[in-house]
C-alpha cells in the first residue's frame, strides 16, 4: 500500500519547460512500481527511509538525501525497502529545454542518480505546486516557476559528466557565444560575459581566438554591427534607434565603429542597399548571412 497525494495538470502541453504532474508518497514496506515507462520525464527525491531503483540495466540502492531521473518511454521499477521504506516527493515534466537542461546537470538514462542537502528547499518546492493546483494562467505560471526553482535546487549539486579540456573549452565559448546573441542588444561588457560562463576575462580571450579567431569583444561588436546592418537593409529606422537597439548608448561610437566594419557610415551603407541587387550589394549581404551563419554553427 502507498499514502499519496498527487496531483496531474491537463493544461496546454507546450513550451519549454512545464509540470505534467507532482506529489507526496509515504510507502509501505516493498511498495513497488513497475516495471513501466512514462511519457514525460520524472524525477523523485527521497525525503526518509530507503529503497531501490532498477533501470537501463542497473541497480541503485538509495536512501534519504537522494534522488532519481526517469527519462520518458524507458522501463523503469522501483521499490521500497523491507525494514525502512521510503518517503518520496516527485515531479513529472517535459518542454522542449527539458533534455538540455537535464544534460546540463549531468543527469540522463546512464546517470540518472543525484545526491543533495537541499531536501527542505525541494520538499518545500513540491508542496508549493501540490497546493497551486487548479486550473489558471496564474496557477500554472506558479507551478512552472517551481518547476525550474525545483531543477536549480538539484542542479547546485547534480553530478556533472567529466569533460575533457577541449570540450569544456567548446562549452565556454557556446555559452558564451548565447550570452551575446542574447544580450548584444543591452549595454553589456566583456567582464558581463566573462562572469556569466564563471571564467576570468583573460582565459574567456584564449578560448575565443582559438575557436572563433578573434577576441570576445571583437566578435561583440562584430555581432552588434552585423545586425546593425541587417536593421538598416530591412528597416527606416532612424540611425539613432538602430544604435540603441543594438547595444550602443551613443550614436556617435556606433556609427565611427560601423564605418571602421563596413568602410562607410550607417547612412550611406543604407542608400547603397537601396539600390538594388548590385556587386556590391550582394558582398555585403554575403558578408552578413556568412557571420550570422558562422554564429548560429557555434552555438547550435
Amino acid at each position: 500500500m502507498e499514502k499519496a497525494y498527487q496531483r496531474e495538470f491537463t493544461g496546454e502541453k507546450s513550451g519549454s519547460l512545464y509540470v505534467n504532474c507532482c506529489g507526496l508518497s509515504r510507502t509501505e514496506p516493498l511498495h513497488s512500481f513497475g516495471p513501466a515507462l512514462k511519457p514525460h520525464y520524472l524525477i523523485h527525491y527521497i525525503v526518509s527511509g530507503r529503497g531501490r531503483l532498477q533501470l537501463g540495466g542497473k541497480e541503485y540502492p538509495l536512501e534519504q538525501g537522494y534522488g532519481f531521473l526517469i527519462p520518458p518511454e524507458e522501463l523503469a521499477f522501483y521499490q521500497a525497502d523491507e525494514a525502512d521504506p521510503w518517503t518520496y516527493v516527485w515531479v513529472g515534466f517535459y518542454g522542449s529545454l527539458a533534455q538540455d537542461v537535464l544534460n546540463s546537470m549531468g543527469l540522463s538514462l546512464t546517470s540518472p542518480v543525484f545526491k543533495t542537502d537541499k531536501g527542505k528547499e525541494i520538499y518545500q518546492s513540491v508542496k508549493d505546486m501540490l497546493e497551486h493546483n487548479t486550473f489558471g494562467v496564474s496557477n500554472e505560471l506558479r507551478r512552472n516557476g517551481q518547476l525550474q526553482l525545483f531543477l536549480s535546487l538539484i542542479a547546485e549539486s547534480a553530478p556533472v559528466e567529466e569533460r575533457g579540456e577541449d570540450d569544456k573549452a567548446d562549452t565556454y565559448v557556446k555559452r558564451a557565444v548565447a550570452f551575446i546573441v542574447g544580450n548584444y542588444c543591452n549595454p553589456i561588457k566583456i567582464t558581463d560575459v566573462a562572469d556569466y560562463v564563471c571564467i576570468n576575462r583573460s582565459y574567456l580571450y584564449t578560448l575565443f581566438k582559438k575557436a572563433m579567431g578573434m577576441s570576445p569583444q571583437q566578435f561583440l561588436s562584430v555581432f552588434r554591427l552585423t545586425k546593425a546592418a541587417e536593421l538598416l537593409q530591412v528597416t527606416a529606422l532612424p540611425v539613432e534607434s538602430i544604435a540603441l537597439s543594438c547595444g550602443y548608448t551613443d550614436p556617435l561610437v556606433f556609427s565611427k565603429a560601423f564605418r571602421q566594419l563596413k568602410q562607410m557610415s550607417p547612412s550611406a551603407y543604407r542608400k547603397e542597399m537601396q539600390k538594388g541587387e548590385t556587386r556590391k550589394n550582394q558582398e555585403y549581404l554575403k558578408q552578413i548571412e556568412d557571420f550570422i551563419n558562422q554564429v548560429n554553427k557555434i552555438n547550435g
